[in-house]
């Protein structure tokens, strides 16, 4: 078992790192107080062949998940945004039109994002309907050429900028029944709410569907939706994983250096053993961290990713950099907690992701269902859809 990267994967991290420090650190940190959407870092990554990476070809690079992370852990610890832009470039909603589009629909689709142009956003979650995805109301019904949509999604992260939502609804009354369905902004009966603001400060809002109308060629599935969607969406968990690992490695490494220069009673603070217990447990925490997401992208590299693997890496991932960063802070005194520094933002934004795709106490229930071979209370119905 070789827990060493190869040259090629090492040299691809140099040049995503290179990039990063070159095109997106001056600008790093201050798209939260713009509230726009780095479109600039859309093209740069495109020109390098950084979006689509993991879209097959003709339609993409062709590569794997594990080297789209490598790539999104790199421009994320210079760049938290620009590392968004990889993810929106490279999972969830990319992959599916990838893995259940017609060749059509991946040409009309696919070129925009994968050319950085474009963004794509997924519409899964209800105001009834979050973790209990299989709860969506949102119905959809053929209507000669067209598929007309009927409902209403929230918590779509970067909305208001999106020009394509992958939108999973309910063709039918039975679980069974649901799919998905690309609709572009602008779509008849397409509207969007109030642009509102996570922690983190990145952009949502509300989306309605007000018998919305787009063509049936819009159609990525129609039934069984779950039971092919949902593996699917392990790779934007593994995603989610990328970037609470590199998050956590960027507060890590600002609390190692601060360390050493910042001096109290005389002395650094390195040479106060409470001070490196704190940081030797935070090196030992993103080191199994890592572990668990590369073994999971590892074996990933010729398909769909695990849903043990992942959910294990997720789940510690996100907790792992909560804990890291709010060490980081603590290291840091005040000036961690001044808005001044970058740390309190990683903080927020690391927060977000234990909500995002999955959260860490559906994750456990996934886990004990397999631990004690048996469907958990909570995800019976999850378990049988593929939901989980």
């Amino acid at each position: 078992m070789d827990f060493q990267l190869d040259e090629k994967d090492r040299l691809l991290q140099r040049t995503a790192r290179e990039l990063a420090q070159r095109e997106f650190a001056a600008d790093a940190y201050s798209y939260e107080e713009t509230g726009e959407y780095p479109r600039r870092a859309m093209k740069v990554l495109a020109e390098h062949g950084m979006m689509g990476m993991t879209v097959a070809a003709p339609h993409g690079g062709g590569q794997s998940i594990f080297e789209a992370c490598l790539v999104m852990d790199q421009i994320s610890q210079v760049c938290p945004h620009s590392g968004d832009v990889v993810q929106m470039g490279n999972m969830g909603p990319i992959r599916v039109v990838d893995e259940l589009g017609t060749e059509e629909q991946k040409a009309r689709f696919l070129a925009g994002i994968v050319g950085g142009e474009k963004i794509i956003s997924i519409s899964m979650s209800e105001p009834g309907a979050g973790s209990a995805a299989t709860d969506l109301t949102t119905a959809a019904r053929y209507d000669g050429e067209c598929v007309v949509i009927e409902g209403q999604k929230c918590f779509s992260s970067n909305a208001p900028h999106a020009d394509l939502f992958v939108v999973y609804v309910r063709f039918g009354p039975r679980t069974r029944d649901c799919g998905a369905v690309v609709v572009e902004t602008g779509a008849p009966g397409f509207t969007k709410g109030k642009t509102e603001r996570y922690m983190s400060g990145e952009t949502h809002c509300q989306l309605f569907f007000d018998n919305a109308r787009v063509p049936k060629e819009n159609v990525l599935v129609d039934k069984e939706g779950f039971r092919v969607l949902m593996p699917l969406f392990n790779v934007e968990r593994l995603g989610n994983s990328t970037r609470c690992l590199a998050l956590a490695q960027a507060a890590y490494d600002m609390a190692v250096e601060h360390t050493k220069t910042r001096q109290q009673f005389g002395r650094p603070l390195c040479e106060f053993q409470g001070v490196q217990w704190m940081v030797a447990d935070m090196r030992v925490k993103l080191e199994a961290a890592r572990l668990l997401l590369y073994r999971a992208l590892s074996n990933a590299r010729a398909g769909i990713p695990s849903a043990l693997e992942t959910t294990s890496a997720k789940l510690y991932c996100n907790e792992m950099a909560r804990q890291v960063a709010d060490d980081a802070i603590q290291l840091h005194g005040g000036y961690g907690y001044s808005t001044e520094m970058p740390l309190e933002f990683l903080y927020r934004k690391i927060r977000g992701w234990s909500i995002a795709g999955g959260t860490t106490q559906i994750l456990r229930n996934r886990l004990a269902s397999e631990i004690y071979g048996r469907s958990c209370c909570d995800c019976r119905r999850l378990r049988r859809s593929g939901a989980v």
